[in-house]
């Protein structure tokens, strides 16, 4: 028998949501990120029509899950996965960073469930395509979510609770997707989410490490690695490439787009507004493709291989407030010269992210090192010691200070 706890919580979600669809505009007991959802959702999901997701193109799905770091980390722990699934009767999903389903698993009464509804791979859970739910909650928060019940915008899963953790890539820190437990409501329980939880961080352990700026030296996986704060540098397996300029910024360009660019985008991104052509773009990607040993795809242009920039190294640091050692691995300038729009963009939102970082968190060592690579920048070494006290780098900062201004 239902516990009757959890019968009241049901029957307080359905009401709370039967008054919602009646007055959006009253005030109810919900949570306010549920609540923001459903206003969200009520825009663009008639709830009258819709009885599952939308699926996306079947091969575009196929496709990105194959070349997605998130396959190998799920093929790594799926007996984990599936045990999981099995012994809870829940279904398992794994998301883009879009709220596409890219794979799933369920146990036998909940696998049954889940293919009525489309939560299967290409099934389209953000909140625009079926109203709210966990997937998409803790997509867009970057956090762990529940949605129980009736909190789910769409009637078609109300006998759904549901528990999702954002999964990150272990090299750049950048969120790939969600992690999902569903099953029917009346099997919630508390260790739901922690369970999501744990399930989301194996993944990330399970996942390639080969495109660290460091090669891992036990698989000896094969990469590119690029240097382009600073003095620019691209190593392919160890061995430097002797590169041009400008297909030193294709490939930096490529670099920054995983999938893939279009040679309409490519020349936008290079060269702005400037007169050339597109031959002359298509001769420097095929130096590049014969220089990469034909590891660079067309249609759109790609790269095939590992791929690893102190730029991305330099972000994820700072996303994991590892201040001291981005300001270490950040060389300076993007490419210092660099023509290209969207590299200037880039360099732009890297210095500014390091130095918002520094005025944030004024290490003393790393301020040191920051006045090394921008030493007229004195707002970042005033904060330095205006709040730090007594330290041995405090004759070195002042000594900045005194020599950007005069």
């Amino acid at each position: 028998m239902v516990r009757q706890d959890l019968q009241d919580r049901r029957t307080a979600t359905v009401r709370a949501w039967t008054s919602f669809m009646a007055r959006p505009d009253s005030q109810l007991p919900v949570r306010p990120e549920i609540l923001t959802s459903w206003h969200r959702s009520r825009g663009a999901v008639d709830v009258d029509t819709v009885a599952a997701a939308p699926l996306a193109d079947e091969g575009d799905t196929r496709s990105f899950w194959r070349d997605s770091p998130l396959q190998v980390g799920v093929e790594r722990v799926e007996a984990e996965l599936r045990r999981t699934a099995e012994d809870g009767d829940l279904v398992i999903g794994i998301t883009d960073r879009e709220t596409r389903v890219l794979w799933t698993y369920g146990g036998r009464v909940m696998r049954r469930r889940a293919e009525t509804v489309n939560f299967v791979p290409g099934g389209r859970w953000d909140d625009e395509s079926v109203g709210t739910n966990a997937l998409d909650l803790a997509n867009r928060s970057s956090a762990p979510a529940m949605v129980f019940s009736a909190e789910h915008f769409a009637p078609f899963v109300h006998s759904w609770v549901c528990w999702a953790a954002p999964v990150h890539d272990p090299v750049t820190g950048g969120q790939l997707g969600v992690i999902d437990l569903s099953t029917t409501w009346d099997r919630t329980h508390p260790i739901g989410l922690a369970t999501a939880r744990v399930l989301a961080t194996l993944i990330e352990q399970a996942m390639p490490r080969s495109r660290l700026l460091v090669p891992d030296e036990e698989t000896g996986d094969p990469g590119l690695v690029m240097t382009l704060l600073g003095n620019a540098e691209v190593r392919l397996d160890g061995q430097r490439l002797l590169l041009t300029r400008r297909q030193t910024e294709v490939l930096a360009l490529l670099a920054l787009h995983p999938d893939g660019l279009s040679l309409e985008q490519l020349h936008a991104a290079l060269y702005g507004d400037h007169a050339v052509t597109f031959s002359t773009l298509k001769a420097e990607v095929s130096h590049l493709r014969h220089a990469l040993g034909g590891q660079l795809a067309s249609r759109p242009y790609r790269l095939l291989m590992p791929v690893a920039s102190d730029i991305e190294h330099v972000l994820a640091l700072l996303r994991r407030g590892q201040v001291g050692p981005a300001v270490e691995a950040y060389g300076g300038d993007l490419l210092p010269g660099t023509d290209s729009p969207a590299l200037v963009e880039m360099g732009e939102y890297v210095a500014v992210a390091v130095r918002e970082a520094l005025l944030a968190d004024p290490q003393p060592d790393a301020v040191v090192r920051y006045a090394e690579l921008a030493p007229y920048d004195t707002e970042v070494v005033e904060r330095c010691l205006a709040v730090v006290g007594r330290h041995p780098a405090v004759p070195l900062l002042k000594a900045r200070l005194a020599a950007a201004r005069d």
